[in-house]
């Protein structure tokens, strides 16, 4: 069974007031040609569809033509989408019984009451059961009317959350297993500071929403969804595939992808294949004097960081800019001063937010806490 790996598509993103509409349609238009080359099975969305749970009409439009496409290309292709922590999973969920009637799973919630249990989508092949677990993004507060509270009747955290529902299903080991997840998982014995995150990806305080990857070990494959880069979480068989397009200048330079997935025998590891996606335009760092800088004009999206030590005129050196690059992202000048990173460092930890409000609050108590990391939390996926 061979099956396409995508997540984090941020419909409706921008990149630093720069619209993406044009580029996004651009890339979806190579997925949809991939798929009438590769005719895959199915087609896995791990969360993320848009950017913002209240997406604009233009970014439903898109999706909706995405759809369309991979539909027409695929009649038989089934598609499986989940909703990520920038989607609503409600409005995700829309329609759900009647767009399954027609090989398209869009999953915005996880089990929330006794009897719901992760909606599990089997498809068959020459060797048997492909069963997907299709688990959107899930915070501890939706689902402990079936997980339960701890001893004080607090909610379980994200790692113990995730444990308790994937631990509700009645797993058949002797068949093919597929979770299809969006949450922050951490490979057995690594911390959160040894993966390489995105200035595009909302991060928890203190990291609180971060996972073992051990529970992942009764799945044949993992696609999961969240992290920006692509990357492997422990095994080569768990894989976050990354955004299709860069979403942050610092992503400059990544060559984004699909996975294709082969997945055959039960007791054979599943073949992937990376397929390379060529952007519209490319995000990339134009660094040095004016003059070096402007021999570097492209029609990509430009971050500009100039190292001239001299006072530049500035309406001049922003109209010969914008014209060598007309998808100019920003201008920085370079710090001529040597850089105290020890310092630097310092301060940053001292402008963490949650640390910030532990010093002026004072005295808080461990319940307490939790309810500010989760108040930081909130307004964080908000902004």
């Amino acid at each position: 069974m061979k099956i396409f790996h995508l997540s984090d598509l941020h419909i409706g993103l921008k990149l630093m007031n720069r619209d993406l509409r044009e580029d996004q349609e651009y890339i979806f238009r190579q997925v949809v040609d991939m798929v009438k080359e590769q005719k895959p099975d199915a087609l896995v969305i791990a969360g993320d569809i848009y950017d913002k749970a209240v997406p604009a009409a233009e970014a439903v439009q898109v999706f909706d033509s995405f759809m369309g496409q991979l539909t027409e290309a695929a009649p038989e292709m089934t598609v499986m989408a989940i909703s990520g922590n920038h989607d609503s999973g409600p409005r995700v969920d829309c329609f759900r019984s009647v767009l399954s009637r027609q090989k398209v799973h869009m999953i915005g919630l996880p089990p929330q009451r006794e009897g719901e249990y992760i909606e599990k989508v089997v498809l068959q092949d020459s060797y048997g059961k492909v069963n997907f677990y299709l688990l959107p993004f899930v915070k501890p507060s939706m689902v402990k009317m079936i997980v339960g509270t701890d001893k004080n009747g607090n909610n379980f955290s994200y790692d113990e959350t995730v444990h308790k529902l994937i631990q509700r299903e009645a797993i058949n080991k002797k068949e093919r297993n597929i979770l299809v997840s969006h949450q922050f998982y951490l490979p057995v014995g690594k911390t959160a500071d040894d993966v390489e995150r995105m200035d595009s990806e909302i991060r928890t305080v203190g990291n609180i929403d971060q996972i073992s990857a051990d529970i992942l070990e009764q799945f044949d494959y993992a696609a999961l969804g969240h992290i920006h880069k692509s990357m492997k979480v422990g095994k080569e068989t768990f894989r976050y595939c990354g955004t299709l397009l860069s979403c942050s200048v610092s992503e400059a330079g990544q060559q984004k992808g699909i996975l294709m997935v082969d997945i055959k025998e039960k007791e054979k590891a599943p073949e992937i294949t990376v397929l390379p996606l060529m952007p519209l335009r490319q995000v990339r760092v134009a660094k040095g004097s004016l003059e070096e800088v402007l021999q570097q004009k492209s029609q990509d999206y430009v971050t500009v960081i100039l190292t001239d030590k001299a006072d530049l005129d500035v309406i001049d050196m922003q109209d010969r800019l914008r014209l060598a690059f007309p998808y100019l992202l920003e201008i920085r000048r370079e710090n001529q001063r040597k850089a105290d990173y020890s310092r630097g460092k310092k301060h940053q930890e001292l402008q963490d937010p949650f640390e910030l409000c532990c010093g002026f609050l004072k005295d808080m108590d461990e319940e307490e806490k939790n309810i500010l990391r989760d108040v930081l939390n909130t307004v964080q996926e908000v902004k």
